[in-house]
C-alpha cells in the first residue's frame, strides 16, 4: 500500500473541494430554489470543486512514496 502524508491545511482544502462538488451537485438535483438560481449556483459550485480538485490531486499524487 502506498502512503501519502498530508498537512492539516491540505486536508482542509481537499475536504472543502469535496463539499463544493457535493453542494453543487445537490443544488442541481434539488427542487427548493427557482430553477435559474439553482442552476447558476449549482454549476458554479460544481465547477469550482472540479477546478480546485485538479491541482490538489496533482500535489497529493506527486508526493506519494
Amino acid at each position: 500500500m502506498k502512503e501519502t502524508r498530508l498537512t492539516l491545511p491540505e486536508l482542509g482544502l481537499i475536504a472543502s473541494t469535496r463539499a463544493a462538488l457535493g453542494g453543487g451537485a445537490a443544488l442541481l438535483l434539488a427542487e427548493r430554489f427557482d430553477r435559474e438560481q439553482r442552476k447558476a449556483v449549482g454549476w458554479t459550485l460544481l465547477l469550482v470543486g472540479i477546478v480546485t480538485t485538479i491541482p490538489l490531486a496533482m500535489l497529493v499524487l506527486g508526493r506519494r512514496r
